[in-house]
């Protein structure tokens, strides 16, 4: 779907904040013209108030603006009291977020201690999917939406009582059968699953809520909350959007795929709070998180875009664009990574430590594959008026506005990129706001039917990995979510990044963007007061025994709640059952339950052999 605009967002070319309206949490308001707001959520037992009250004010003092605990039980409802009233007496007002799943009593209690109260639309009323392929009639569908509203209705007035604001938070995965039955596992069932609430408190007046919609899959992520937001748009409503990619993970993986998920809405300027989840002590997030929400404060006052709209991909599904094959880059090919090489000789860098080894290797104006073979790397005019290049195998370096200005001058150009069909484009942008401009560049190859191959280039100068990471993640991922783009070339001018750090990023970054796996994808929560194992521990764990399986997508969760709800597309899950119990799963069924942890990965590998999955890791 190529001849519209979706409007999901005002204008595609120009980086400005999404309207949203403001919603007081407690002291500190969200939406509207304030800031981006940072928060995460406690990993402390919440009965534990002591341990709880240390850890909220830890993060507090890394730059929380909101603190998210589980309230899994009546103990964990009562120890709120304790939790806030400590805090009050040392001096500490931001605003506590009280997380609730099944339990709409407890949500009850909560309200009346704490600033917000997130509930997940798909488990709050409803019971979890069961996966009975019900089919629901109109008429069975309206009652139970009747159903929900009779008890959503006198909770809403109870948080109108007591100052409450609500988070209608979805996850992908936790969706009820009745939203199953009709929409499925889908971004149109999960932005439903939301909106079906949202139109109980728009009737019922009552505006005190944030929106949020979290996938591990940053594809799912992203195509939901634009939804969601286009949706929200046509039926007047403008609740300010939480963001996150849930279960991202720990360590780079996490980082990436939160900055690839999350920037890619913050670049189009939808997003008012974010937390970042990562499987690691949420000290660790606050950092990433501010780094993120901070990189887009550069993208402000960019010079200005222009792009043919009518050449908008569908925003709300995955369709990568169409190009002819050269060499083994475009058509059906999967995106390949060129390696800066610097100052450095090919020869000097093989053999490449890791398993990931790029495709090609930049080298001042020269493409060179693995075997040594050149391309050059030339300039549009050396491409428009060198005869000499014609029938070669040849990569052209650009970027829009020098594109542009060449085109005005040179429309002869037109006629002869469509004939080529042995070049390539290397696309780079120095504008503020790169991925507006990038995006504005396909834009206009789409326009003119270019089929032509592009490499999305960007060179930075970062001395801090994690600065590079959040960056070339949030600058780029966008694109690639959008299927644009069929190769990746980062540069990086300071000598702390190491060229394996470099070619592991783009690597990284494809994988991030769901374009291209190349190991093992972890999926594992960040952990809460529910978790009864250590799950940083038990991650590190399962990831050095099962990383050689990279055809393979393996969950690892503290508990039930985060299981199947969670988990979203797994091959198979780890995830905790009890007190140092286990479940395991194949998908989103659970196979083998209540294992003793100690016997857990091992069982985990049994279930792997068991169904064909397994492969002896090499030596």
């Amino acid at each position: 779907m190529k001849d519209r605009h979706f409007n999901y967002i005002k204008d595609l070319t120009k980086y400005q904040r999404q309207k949203t309206s403001e919603v007081m949490i407690g002291n500190v308001p969200v939406g509207g013209n304030n800031p981006i707001r940072i928060q995460t959520m406690t990993d402390t037992d919440t009965a534990d108030a002591d341990a709880t009250v240390e850890q909220i004010i830890s993060v507090v003092k890394a730059g929380a603006d909101y603190v998210r605990v589980t309230v899994k039980s009546m103990s964990d409802a009562e120890s709120l009291k304790t939790i806030k009233k400590n805090l009050v007496e040392r001096g500490y007002t931001t605003p506590l977020v009280a997380d609730i799943h099944f339990n709409p009593k407890l949500a009850e209690l909560a309200a009346q201690v704490v600033s917000k109260v997130r509930i997940n639309p798909g488990n709050f009323y409803d019971k979890r999917a069961q996966f009975k392929n019900k089919i629901y009639t109109d008429d069975e569908y309206k009652a139970e939406l009747d159903n929900i509203e009779k008890q959503f209705v006198p909770f809403l007035r109870l948080l109108k009582e007591t100052n409450t604001a609500l988070r209608v938070g979805a996850n992908h995965g936790s969706l009820s059968d009745r939203v199953m039955s009709r929409f499925g596992d889908t971004p149109a069932g999960i932005s439903e699953s939301v909106l079906e609430f949202l139109r109980i408190c728009k009737k019922e007046n009552f505006t005190n809520v944030v929106v949020s919609i979290k996938s591990s899959n940053t594809r799912v992520m992203v195509y939901t909350v634009r939804l969601l937001n286009f949706k929200m748009r046509l039926e007047d409503m403008q609740f300010p959007i939480h963001l996150g990619v849930t279960e991202a993970g720990e360590g780079e993986d996490g980082r990436l795929k939160s900055a690839v998920g999350v920037g890619a809405l913050l670049a189009d300027g939808i997003g008012d709070t974010v937390r970042i989840s990562l499987t690691e002590s949420p000290m660790n997030e606050i950092p990433v998180a501010t780094k993120l929400v901070d990189h887009f404060k550069t993208y402000q006052n960019h010079e200005p875009i222009t792009a043919p709209m009518i050449a908008q991909t569908n925003p709300f599904e995955y369709e990568r664009r169409s190009t002819r094959p050269v060499l083994n880059m475009g058509g059906k090919q999967l995106p390949v990574v060129i390696a800066d090489l610097g100052d450095r000789s090919l020869r000097e860098m093989i053999p490449i430590r890791g398993k990931l080894v790029p495709e090609y290797f930049l080298s001042g104006n020269k493409i060179l594959d693995i075997e040594g073979e050149e391309y050059p790397v030339i300039t549009l005019e050396e491409y428009l008026f060198e005869s000499t290049r014609w029938g070669r195998m040849k990569f052209i370096r650009t970027n829009k506005a020098e594109f542009d200005r060449f085109m005005d001058m040179h429309p002869e150009i037109i006629m002869k990129l469509k004939q080529t069909r042995k070049t390539v484009l290397i696309l780079e942008s120095y504008n503020a706001n790169p991925m507006a401009e990038l995006r504005a560049f396909f834009m206009a190859l789409e326009t003119h039917i270019w089929k032509v191959p592009v490499i999305l280039y960007r060179k930075y100068n970062e001395s801090n990995p994690d600065d590079l990471r959040i960056k070339a993640s949030a600058d780029i991922g966008g694109l690639l979510i959008d299927g644009y783009g069929d190769g990746i070339c980062l540069s990086n001018d300071s000598e702390n990044i190491t060229f394996t750090e470099l070619k592991d990023l783009s690597f990284g970054i494809l994988q991030a963007s769901r374009m291209r796996v190349t190991k093992t994808e972890f999926i594992s929560c960040p952990g809460c007061g529910r978790t009864l194992f250590d799950l940083q521990e038990t991650t590190l764990k399962v990831k050095a025994h099962f990383k050689h399986l990279d055809h393979l997508k393996i969950g690892v969760m503290g508990c039930v709640v985060n299981g199947p709800g969670e988990m979203g597309d797994v091959d198979y899950g780890f995830v905790g059952a009890g007190n140092q119990k286990v479940n395991l799963y194949k998908g989103l069924k659970p196979v083998k339950r209540q294992i003793p942890y100690e016997n857990a990965v091992e069982e985990l590998e049994q279930l792997i052999r068991e169904n064909g999955d397994w492969k002896d890791p090499e030596d």
